[in-house]
């Protein structure tokens, strides 16, 4: 199974008010492990960035000017996710914001049951807990330190390491793969071994047997040699 965990950063919150995707990072996981395939592309948004998203990631004017614009990378996108299932953190906001840039470009948008919703799993999963990336890293024990600004591959590489978590860690069948085939408890045989043929030979001198028998001789019948017959 192939997945493709997902980010974007943008220029504000709703796309119909003309904010655009700045920036798309993605890591490809199959059988929920990662493969090292990656995706990430910084994009022109042809328009100026305001001030309170550039605090969120950093992404100024300057350095986006000479980024490719969304058509010019739309296609390698698409691509590089194919039909995989997509992991995002609060997907609906991602979603719009791609099917927004995909529509102005005259591209099939994507469905939107191709997406998976951390943010919601880690809500069903911990009623009541934070459920910022922030803060499932914090749970799980997930290295954020280098997270000073939100960034899309890193925060998709951050996601991922927290997915596979929520889902049941690393390696969520290994343990079990082998043991699929038939139902009911699990039987576990006894290995009866036949006795050897010929005694081991002593390993006491015989200088060191006499040594000891007179040792517990001294002891007297309190000696617990003498109560073992």
């Amino acid at each position: 199974m192939r997945e493709i965990v997902l980010d974007t950063e943008t220029t504000g919150f709703e796309p119909s008010e003309g904010h655009r995707i700045v920036e798309i990072g993605a890591v490809e996981l199959l059988n929920h492990m990662p493969t090292g395939r990656t995706y990430h592309q910084y994009i022109n948004p042809e328009r100026s960035m305001p001030k309170e998203a550039f605090e969120v990631h950093g992404l100024g004017d300057d350095f986006l000017r000479d980024k490719p614009v969304f058509k010019a990378i739309a296609r390698d996108f698409l691509a590089f996710v194919g039909d995989a299932q997509m992991v995002i953190h609060n997907a609906a906001f991602d979603m719009k914001f791609l099917n927004a840039e995909l529509a102005q470009v005259g591209l099939p948008k994507l469905p939107t049951t191709q997406a998976t919703d951390t943010l919601a799993i880690a809500k069903q999963k911990f009623p009541g807990s934070p459920a910022s990336l922030d803060a499932l890293c914090r749970r799980f024990g997930v290295d954020n330190s280098s997270r000073e600004k939100h960034g899309a591959l890193l925060d998709s590489e951050l996601l991922a390491e927290v997915y596979l978590e929520l889902i049941g860690g690393r390696q969520p069948d290994f343990a079990l793969a082998a043991v699929t085939t038939q139902t009911g408890p699990r039987v576990t045989q006894k290995t009866k071994h036949a006795p050897r043929p010929a005694p081991l030979p002593p390993r006491l001198t015989e200088a060191e047997a006499e040594a000891h028998k007179a040792f517990t001789a001294k002891m007297g019948d309190a000696a617990i040699w003498a109560k073992r017959q």
